[in-house]
């Protein structure tokens, strides 16, 4: 259901609020925290729809700061959606005009759940300083997105001089599965040290870096940001070992190969993760991630202080430290056919339900007394 409030208040929201709860049901039993959402008239369809699909893992109430038109008189457009038009949450809209549009923390306050977390999502570009925003200043949790600014590589470094406890980036949530995936890698014999790691990825990439800085800090070993083309993400970590090197190639952004020694080459699923993945992650804590603040305040500043540790792709195919993207989407189309041949013979093999039982010899008793009679006659 969808309520359309034009030319209201705060106060008449949060009064139909409760005229919804009391004849449709406590639609505000359950919610565990109220995610604030500031972005604009444009983009607030999409940050609904992200929200709303991450809400059915986080019950929550969803505000949603839709900034509108600064010129003009000042006025408030509020809308309400609850039941299948909200996921399992309840979505206030407040579409501000005029130089209401600078007060986004005034029109929040009296919408707040009581006695619940408030968490901040800046879809589109953030403050440059989270924390001390006047609608970030209310929030346990504070999640941005360096890859929505103009320069997503400057944005993270923005973040970094003025992190505090309990800022988090999309850019750090969408590296969860290649952190895993490494991680995981480093389980197999032998164990043996790190002497330098590569890491691939489009020149604007905040996830690329971070993933390099993330390496720099960990292995404490020379790590080598490649800057591809921009306008992707992450190609490809590897990482050289006295016993042989350990490669995670993504070349198209949908599936990677893995490469270790000793084992076989596996094909792994890992697309570029959406919004709202990335969103019920960063909401299933609401803590500080204190690694992410480690990699961001300390692991950057390894990375930068390194020398040549940032080059460009051609540069270092050139040198033999970067990879070669042409090559890598063969190979992996290779192992894919390879892969759906032998998928096809083993569909192909008769199974050993699929043949015709053999004739068994008949042993019912009546056969049994004729053959016992045959063989007395005969002797």
């Amino acid at each position: 259901m969808i309520v359309d409030m034009p030319r209201t208040s705060t106060a008449a929201i949060a009064k139909r609020l409760v005229h919804l709860r009391d004849s449709g049901g406590a639609v505000a039993l359950g919610r565990v925290l109220t995610l604030v959402v500031p972005t604009d008239d444009e983009h607030a369809e999409a940050a609904i729809e992200a929200a709303n699909d991450a809400s059915r893992e986080h019950p929550c109430r969803i505000l949603v700061l839709a900034a509108a038109d600064e010129r003009g008189t000042s006025r408030l457009d509020g809308q309400i959606r609850v039941g299948g038009d909200a996921g399992a949450s309840e979505v206030i809209v407040l579409r501000s005009y005029g130089p209401l549009t600078g007060h986004g923390a005034s029109m929040v306050i009296p919408l707040l759940l009581p006695d619940a977390p408030v968490v901040v999502w800046w879809p589109g570009e953030a403050p440059e300083h989270p924390a001390t925003d006047p609608i970030g200043s209310m929030a346990q949790r504070r999640i941005t997105d360096a890859a929505a600014s103009p320069d997503p590589v400057a944005a993270l470094h923005r973040l970094a001089a003025h992190h505090v406890p309990g800022d988090t980036d999309f850019a750090w949530s969408r590296l969860t599965l290649w952190r895993g995936l490494l991680a995981a890698a480093f389980d197999q014999v032998p164990a043996d040290v790190v002497t330098s790691a590569t890491v691939t990825g489009a020149s604007n990439s905040p996830s690329t870096e971070l993933l390099a800085a993330w390496l720099a800090l960990a292995l404490q070993c020379p790590v080598t940001r490649v800057s591809g083309p921009a306008g992707g993400g992450i190609v490809g970590v590897r990482l050289e070992r006295p016993s042989g090197v350990i490669e995670l190639a993504r070349p198209d952004s949908r599936v990677a190969t893995l490469t270790q020694p000793g084992q076989p080459e596996r094909r792994l699923a890992l697309p570029r993760r959406s919004n709202r993945d990335c969103l019920a992650e960063e909401l299933r804590r609401l803590d500080p991630d204190d690694i992410y603040g480690e990699v961001l305040t300390h692991g950057l500043a390894v990375l930068d202080a390194e020398a040549d540790s940032h080059v460009g792709l051609a540069e270092a195919h050139a040198t033999g430290r970067g990879p070669d993207v042409a090559e890598q989407l063969r190979h992996g189309a290779e192992l894919d056919a390879a892969a759906h041949v032998r998928a096809a013979a083993i569909q192909a093999t008769p199974s050993v339900t699929d043949k015709a039982p053999a004739t068994a010899p008949d042993r019912t008793p009546e056969k049994v007394s004729q053959k016992a009679t045959v063989g007395k006659d005969a002797s």
